[in-house]
């Protein structure tokens, strides 16, 4: 399912999680590395003006929908994809590092919160093991001398996996970075995930994801950053609705 259009066009390329996690076992058996992003409406609102942000998301090997309008536009186009939050991802990508045997790092967020979710993670997914933990200093440029050693460090650390937690655009840059740098490491842009596994921010309650609230939840905890994000969402459906109809 394609979603813009030009050089901000973004194509939802893994419809299904089995089809996921049926493509990173191809990886990690072949030591491929990949980028993986999920895909939401805030980074459709952020590609058309963010050229470097656009190049990113272009070299992301996987892309699969996080944010229930994006599960509906594709419905509409009768393209339909599921719903895979990367919240939703961390616990189950663990078990496969797991089950692989294969070491994971953590870089973002910061380093109390990178402990915890190597707390709870560690105490959920037995013989998990984590190599490598960073969280960067405040100002950290993703196309930086600095974020190339650091990524040169995950490489280094031997992890097979990385979790992002840097937020858009922020952690898509990085990952694409990483293909070049760390190309055997697969690299997952997760967001707020390992903050809410180490409880560092409240994630909506299980109601409110199944009736799709998650978006006022986010909005009563925090209004003013919240609500000029979701206008500028809001403003761009027309368009993709029409957009998506059309694909029909």
């Amino acid at each position: 399912m394609k979603y813009g259009k030009g050089d901000a066009a973004v194509v939802v390329n893994v419809a299904t999680r089995p089809v996921l996690f049926q493509a990173l076992r191809k990886r990690f058996d072949k030591g491929d590395g990949f980028a993986l992003a999920t895909l939401n409406l805030d980074h459709l609102t952020k590609l058309p003006s963010d050229p470097t942000f656009a190049a990113a998301y272009s070299a992301q090997d996987l892309i699969v929908a996080d944010g229930r309008p994006i599960v509906w536009l594709s419905q509409l186009a009768r393209q339909p994809v599921e719903l895979m939050p990367g919240s939703d991802l961390i616990l189950p990508l663990c078990e496969l590092a797991a089950d692989l045997s294969l070491p994971i790092a953590f870089f973002g967020s910061d380093q109390s919160a990178l402990n915890g979710a190597a707390r709870v993670l560690q105490a959920r997914v037995p013989g998990l093991e984590i190599c490598h933990i960073t969280a960067p200093p405040m100002g950290f440029a993703p196309s930086s001398l600095e974020a190339d050693a650091a990524l040169r460090e995950i490489a280094k650390s031997g992890a097979r996996l990385c979790f992002l937690a840097l937020g858009a655009p922020k952690q898509e840059i990085l990952a694409a970075r990483g293909r070049e740098i760390a190309s055997g490491v697969g690299f997952a842009s997760v967001g707020a995930g390992l903050d809410f596994l180490a409880r560092r921010q409240r994630r909506a309650p299980k109601w409110m994801r199944m009736l799709s609230l998650e978006w006022l939840w986010r909005t009563l905890q925090s209004p003013l950053r919240m609500v000029p994000r979701y206008a500028r969402c809001f403003a761009i459906l027309p368009r993709l609705t029409f957009d998506a109809w059309r694909m029909r």
